[in-house]
């Protein structure tokens, strides 16, 4: 594809849909970004022509339907100009793009929303923790933040991907503040190190690819996790855990039903939060649902006992 003759950026050098007024666009992808972007242009562009590689070859609809629902959302955003097609087989000198599904596209730009790759030039850990060029992958990382061998004196922001990305920042974040601040314990490097061996075969055995190791789209646990852990930290009174030690290891290993409730209500507020349902703090949008559990109310006095 080098060699085609068009334009070709990435998304992330995206700015405005001025540029690509009147013109054929294709866009590689057909996640948050080339959803976000094939809607701005539609608006302007002449045709926008999305290539993904989880349509089947042989979909040559122009509105088909799909089981996924991000796909159905794209092709069926309220625009007459936009088509889906699966994996670009060749493209030619002439501008022309040819799918796999047979259909040729002669185009002006090609978008790139294939994501983004890891580099940390500035990183030297004498090969303690690793990044994969080829796939992608960042590790060893214990719940893909923690260097087992170096925490807590190096943690990862931001890893994961297809996720809901600032709240969950903002989770592993406090997470953070909680282990440096002596809060909240890690497991002994040893256990750490268990646990991501254990994620690394849990992905081998689902046939998961190395390049999405760090794609929690599929793990809801990690939402649980990262939730659970602070929500006890953080709301003990609102949960019913009172005698919560300072530093207590793995919460969630010891109240798993509560926090499990607790959290499965929290990842549906976060769900809200990115919908634009709350402004709050995700703190106070945490206190205000989880309050609930437990008949506490939110303008209560905490109880002496209960961790702050």
């Amino acid at each position: 594809i080098t060699t085609w003759k068009g334009k070709q950026i990435h998304s992330h050098n995206y700015r405005t849909p001025e540029l690509f007024r009147d013109q054929v666009v294709i866009l590689i992808g057909s996640s948050s970004s080339a959803t976000d972007i094939s809607r701005d242009i539609a608006g302007v562009a002449k045709e926008v022509h999305i290539s993904s590689r989880s349509v089947a070859s042989e979909t040559n609809e122009k509105k088909p339907c799909f089981n996924t629902t991000r796909l159905n959302a794209m092709i069926n955003s309220g625009y007459d100009n936009m088509w889906l097609h699966s994996k670009i087989e060749s493209v030619h000198e002439d501008g022309s793009v040819v799918f796999t599904d047979g259909s040729v596209v002669v185009a002006d730009t090609i978008l790139h929303c294939t994501g983004y790759k890891y580099h940390f030039p500035f990183l030297e850990t004498n090969g303690i923790v690793t990044v994969d060029e080829d796939d992608n992958r960042v590790g060893p990382l214990f719940k893909h933040v923690f260097s087992p061998a170096l925490a807590p004196s190096l943690s990862f922001v931001g890893v994961p991907s297809t996720t809901l990305p600032f709240p969950n920042f903002e989770l592993q974040s406090k997470w953070i503040a909680g282990v440096l601040s002596n809060r909240i314990a890690l497991p002994s490097q040893e256990e750490m190190m268990e646990d991501v061996k254990a994620f690394y075969s849990s992905l081998e055995a689902s046939g998961k690819p190395k390049r999405q190791t760090h794609d929690i789209a599929d793990y809801q646990e990690f939402g649980f996790w990262y939730t659970g852990l602070l929500c006890v930290h953080l709301f003990p009174c609102e949960l019913g855990i009172t005698k919560l030690p300072i530093g207590s290891l793995l919460p969630y290993k010891f109240h798993k039903e509560k926090i499990h409730h607790a959290a499965s209500n929290g990842m549906r507020t976060l769900r809200r939060y990115k919908e634009g349902l709350f402004n709050s703090s995700t703190a106070q949008i945490y206190y205000r649902k989880f309050s609930a559990i437990g008949n506490a109310k939110a303008d209560r006095p905490r109880d002496q006992e209960c961790l702050v």
